[in-house]
């Protein structure tokens, strides 16, 4: 029975928040706003990238705070590679041993190959001796039998290059994975941004795959909306938008409708009445375009209260209160 309480007032708490949304979707719509024309409040966001170890390991350095603005590529902060380094330093131990096993079965296949060449030689003597009845069949077929051998001797040599080579790539790439995983001990920015948080500290240990920092993405600005039931179905990907941040009044920033929520986010599944289906609000995403928000508005980092309005109908003219401008 406690548990259906509980239930029932977590629906009329749910209920209440979709209400209150609408109401407030209501009250942020501009009077005489077309018919064509939805509205909506929220902040301005940039996407965030956590930068996270790839291995569990001790901070051994940070490198920069929150709100600096980093490069692609810049190090961040530093993981202690010593374990690493030394099991490098045995691989390319053993990565010279194989090289040298490479080098001592070259030498032996040049050996195999100057015995191939004189046995050669003797059995053609012996040959043309024989021929001549200077030479016995026997001492020709001792030197047919060492010409054979040294022959066999060269195969065997020739293999065993190939056995040596396998074992030095094997050892090189070991060298050259660890060498990757070491590099893996520089945490860097992946593009140009900003550092928002910085969660670790010298000497923590982190876990393989846990967040070190969080930087925003100046290439990616959007702004989240909620849009009621009767106006949301009219949203569509790629919809026009006007973004204006409080107190800019006369800048419009360009933006795009880039998702619409499939369910809506603050009322319960299942409402038995047409007026609460009425409040149910769907969220919608909007692209902006990002140089101008950087170039116009100034925004490196996320934020900024503002009011978006979307264009429900591709035909229908922006209102010239919302047509873009350059005015401060």
């Amino acid at each position: 029975m406690a548990g259906r309480r509980g239930w029932f007032y977590a629906l009329i708490a749910l209920a209440a928040f979709g209400a209150s949304a609408y109401i407030g979707w209501r009250e942020t719509r501009p009077p005489g706003l077309p018919a064509d024309i939805a509205s909506g409040a929220g902040r301005i966001e940039l996407d965030e990238i956590d930068i996270d170890a790839k291995f569990a390991g001790a901070v051994a350095e940070t490198l920069v705070e929150e709100g600096a603005e980093v490069r692609a590529g810049e190090v961040v902060a530093r993981m202690d590679t010593r374990d690493l380094e030394t099991v490098l330093r045995g691989a390319e131990a053993q990565a010279e041993a194989a090289q040298r096993g490479v080098e001592e079965a070259l030498a032996n296949v040049d050996q195999q190959k100057t015995q191939v060449t004189f046995a050669q030689q003797e059995y053609d003597r012996t040959s043309a001796l024989a021929t001549r009845g200077f030479a016995t069949i026997e001492l020709l077929d001792q030197r047919s039998q060492a010409l054979a051998g040294a022959q066999a001797a060269l195969s065997a040599a020739s293999d065993l290059v190939g056995v040596a080579e396998r074992a030095f790539d094997a050892t090189a790439h070991d060298v050259e994975l660890d060498k990757v995983n070491i590099g893996y001990g520089a945490l860097v920015a992946p593009r140009a941004g900003r550092i928002q948080y910085r969660v670790v500290n010298v000497g923590e240990v982190l876990a393989a795959g846990a967040r070190a920092y969080t930087m925003l993405d100046p290439s990616y600005v959007y702004m989240d909306v909620y849009l009621p039931t009767l106006i949301v179905g009219r949203a569509r990907i790629g919809a026009q938008a006007r973004v204006f941040l409080e107190g800019r009044p006369r800048l419009a920033l360009p933006a795009r409708v880039v998702f619409v929520a499939a369910q809506a986010q603050f009322t319960p599944k299942i409402v038995e009445t047409r007026e609460d289906r009425d409040t149910y609000m769907f969220r919608i995403r909007l692209r902006i375009d990002a140089a101008v928000a950087s170039e116009r508005a100034g925004i490196d980092r996320g934020g900024p209260p503002a009011v978006a309005y979307v264009k429900l109908d591709p035909a229908a003219p922006w209102p010239p209160e919302l047509a873009p401008n350059a005015g401060p």
